[in-house]
C-alpha cells in the first residue's frame, strides 16, 4: 500500500489555488450520519482529473469504494480503488489500458485546529460537520500508477511498433558477437594450441 499525503484543509487549499473548488459530490456530511459503518461508491472518469488539471491519462474508469466508520470520538475512512486507466507506454508511446489497484486508510480526529502533519491522521476543528474526500481519491489513484508504464505487448514481445523496431535495430546484438567468436582466424587457434601444449 502506498502512503499518501493528506490534502490541505479547505481554507489553505483555497488560498493557494482559487480555481480548486471542492466538488460537492465528494462532500460527506458526517454530522447527520449514525455511528457505525457507512459505504460510499464513486465512479471516477476523466472529468474528475480535469478538475485537478491533470492530463496524464487518455481515459480512466475507476471505482473507488469508501468505508466510512463513524465512531464516538473519531472517523475512520478506508479507500479502495480498482479500475483501469489508458496511458501511453513509456517505451513505445503506444496507448494501453493499465489496471489500477490501491488502498488508503485515514483516521480523522477532532481538535482545536487543523493539523495534517501526520500522513494517516487528520485533525479537524470541533465545529466541522463535513469532510471533502476528493483530494484523497485523486492521490489514491495517481499514486497507484507505477512510475514506469510499459505496454504488456512490450514485455511479452507481441506488440508491433515502429519505435520497438528502431530500438531493436539500435540495440547491440548478442548473436553477432557469438558468431564473431566462432569465425576466428584458424591461425589464432594454432597459436592457442602452442600455449596449451606447454
Amino acid at each position: 500500500m502506498l502512503s499518501l499525503h493528506p490534502p490541505l484543509p479547505n481554507w489553505q487549499r483555497l488560498e493557494t489555488d482559487d480555481e480548486m473548488k471542492p466538488l460537492k459530490e465528494f462532500n460527506i456530511p458526517f454530522v447527520g450520519l449514525k455511528q457505525g459503518l457507512h459505504k460510499f461508491e464513486y465512479q471516477i472518469g476523466n472529468t474528475f482529473f480535469e478538475h485537478f488539471e491533470y492530463d496524464e491519462f487518455n481515459a480512466s474508469a475507476i471505482k473507488v469504494d469508501l468505508e466510512f466508520n463513524k465512531k464516538t470520538t473519531m472517523l475512520e475512512l478506508k479507500f479502495v480503488a480498482n479500475g483501469t486507466i489508458n496511458v501511453n507506454c513509456d517505451v513505445t508511446n503506444e496507448p494501453f489500458d493499465l489496471p489500477i489497484e490501491n488502498e488508503f486508510f485515514l483516521v480523522i480526529k477532532f481538535g482545536e485546529e487543523y493539523n495534517n502533519e501526520n500522513e494517516e491522521i487528520l485533525i479537524i476543528p470541533y465545529g466541522e460537520y463535513e469532510i471533502n474526500v476528493q483530494q484523497y481519491i485523486y492521490e489514491l489513484i495517481v499514486l497507484g500508477v507505477p512510475s514506469k508504464r510499459v505496454h504488456p505487448g512490450v514485455e511479452d514481445g507481441t506488440l508491433e511498433s515502429d519505435i520497438l523496431e528502431k530500438l531493436d535495430e539500435l540495440s547491440p546484438k548478442e548473436e553477432t558477437l557469438e558468431n564473431n567468436n566462432e569465425e576466428i582466424d584458424p591461425r589464432w587457434n594454432k597459436l592457442k594450441n602452442l600455449l596449451n601444449d606447454k
